[in-house]
């Protein structure tokens, strides 16, 4: 009786799976029956989506890629955490957290609408009609190619980023208040209007200057920013001696500054891969995935190249210089991150990594002080990434890349120049030597990251 009991089971579990896989297979199909019918109709349908369809891929495209860029504001707090003195880390924390919702109410209130006008130029008569906030309209109303909102988001989060550069070049020695009234002229204004140059297809865009993710109109923009403020603000007490020698301080944590520049690495995919501002087909998607690969292995030969050539000029490997070498593998491909094969990808980021390395003690010989090397990551490699887009791309030459190169930093450099020196001359930028001395979190922030190691640490 069991023996037939069990035999009786076996046959119903193998009619289960037989019926299983016969269902599968009908299902299977029918679903191939469209392919066998009409092989050309079965092609369009794999290469390009209906109308919807595009519309919630390239929607999603820019909430992911924004997504990730909004995480590169969590990289810069760690890699700025880590590379300063532990007295001063509460104040990177809050400058960070600060530029960020600033940079976000700013693009909304008036930058979105001065970087894209609507006529395709920025012009002086514009700006009446073009300071006005961002319009969202309802989710039944909103039409195009894709969310009105995810547009925003996506901009944005560039924007903040051109702020996050200027944050860690002037650590340690500018206060609180006149960096984020910096900030606000910066993402209102300074960082749109050159934006709406290229990407709001005005003046640059119209004579064929290119720059696929923003090496110049976001990376350089801020270092052009953070070079002027350094230049107005002065080192940090005790970073030059008398005879002009260079007195190195170092960081509080590298785990932390490691830990920042791996999250400005994944970042670096939304920044640049959703930069393609579309994924409705397979083409799209396919150059999606090459810049995933460009980007990745220009930071890859960032960091091998820094390591190389420090061990040679210095006989050891400098982790902060392996870390911005990856960073500026990174800005230098962002120019360009689709056109160029893997080869010429590798070596791109591999020429970035370099210019870090042999930029950082040249700002020290002309006693510029750049707390995390923010100018040579992002002025310089982003310089050098878009004069190098022609190489790979044959829509793109080289007087336009540089007249580009050169607009941006004239205007940048004089409106942050203004800026700087009018705050210095009315609020003042730097704290007293005291304040620094003692170190801004006591100073400015009145919380210190780690007070076992600071004044808490005397308390009963």
């Amino acid at each position: 009786m069991l023996t037939l009991f069990k035999t009786l089971e076996k046959i119903e579990m193998t009619t289960r799976i037989l019926t299983g896989r016969t269902t599968a297979a009908v299902l299977a199909g029918a679903a191939l029956v469209p392919l066998i019918i009409s092989p050309a109709a079965a092609q369009d349908a794999s290469t390009a989506l209906p109308a919807d369809g595009k519309y919630i891929m390239n929607t999603l495209l820019f909430l992911m890629g924004g997504f990730l860029v909004m995480w590169m504001a969590a990289g810069f707090a760690m890699l700025e955490a880590g590379m300063v003195r532990s007295k001063n880390v509460a104040m990177q924390c809050t400058k960070n957290i600060a530029l960020y919702s600033l940079a976000g109410l700013m693009y909304w209130i008036v930058g979105y609408n001065l970087m894209y006008p609507g006529d395709g130029n920025w012009i002086i008569a514009d700006v009446i009609g073009t300071l006005s906030p961002k319009d969202i309209p309802e989710p039944s109303a909103d039409a195009g190619d894709y969310s009105a909102a995810s547009d925003w988001f996506f901009q944005m989060v560039f924007c903040a980023t051109t702020a996050s550069i200027v944050s860690g070049t002037l650590a340690e020695r500018i206060k609180l208040w006149p960096f984020l009234i910096f900030t606000i002229v910066l993402t209102g204004f300074i960082y749109p209007i050159q934006g709406s140059w290229e990407w709001g297809t005005g003046w640059l865009d119209d004579m064929g200057f290119s720059d696929f993710a923003g090496s110049t109109l976001v990376h350089s923009t801020g270092g052009w920013a953070a070079l002027t403020g350094a230049i107005i603000l002065g080192a940090r007490l005790g970073k030059y001696g008398p005879d002009g020698e260079v007195r190195p301080i170092p960081g509080s944590s590298m785990p932390l500054a490691t830990l920042g520049t791996f999250i400005l690495w994944l970042g670096w995919f939304g920044f640049n891969g959703a930069s393609q501002l579309a994924m409705g087909t397979i083409e799209d998607v396919s150059s999606v995935s090459k810049i995933f690969v460009n980007t990745n292995l220009a930071a890859a030969a960032g960091v091998v190249v820094a390591m190389v050539l420090t061990q040679v000029m210095y006989k050891k490997i400098d982790l902060t210089m392996a870390l911005n070498g990856a960073l500026g593998g990174l800005v230098a491909i962002t120019a360009e991150p689709l056109t160029p094969s893997v080869p010429m990808a590798i070596i791109i980021g591999g020429i970035g990594g370099a210019i870090v390395v042999f930029a950082v003690p040249m700002l020290d010989k002309f006693k510029i002080d750049d707390v995390v090397g923010a100018i040579p990551v992002h002025l310089l490699a982003g310089i050098w990434g878009t004069l190098a887009v022609p190489l790979t791309n044959s829509d793109a030459n080289f007087v336009a890349q540089a007249t580009g190169v050169i607009a941006v930093g004239v205007f940048v450099s004089a409106a942050s120049a203004a800026l700087w020196l009018v705050l210095k001359g009315t609020m003042g930028l730097r704290p007293t030597e005291e304040e620094e001395m003692a170190g801004l979190d006591q100073a400015e922030i009145g919380i210190e990251a780690y007070p076992e190691f600071g004044r808490g640490s005397q308390m009963v």
